[in-house]
């Protein structure tokens, strides 16, 4: 799959999170944010919509709610 990479604006202890954590982690909230961004295309769909969805792709593909748990904890 080909990527792109584009600078976001976040809060400090956010890239702090960001950069902190594993490549793998680092990997599944890459994928997590452009599944998300992705999905803003359907304009149709509550924002709501849109972020259940792409919570269940990321459970699918093994990002857990402990495992986001616990990247934001740290």
């Amino acid at each position: 799959m080909e990527v792109q990479e584009i600078t976001i604006r976040v809060t400090p202890d956010a890239a702090l999170i960001y950069q902190s954590a594993s490549e793998q982690e680092r990997y599944k909230l890459d994928a997590l944010l452009s599944l998300w961004l992705n999905q803003m295309k359907e304009p149709s769909r509550s924002l709501q919509d849109i972020m259940y969805e792409a919570s269940e792709e990321a459970q699918s593909r093994g990002l857990t709610p402990e495992i986001l748990k616990e990247i934001m904890d740290e």
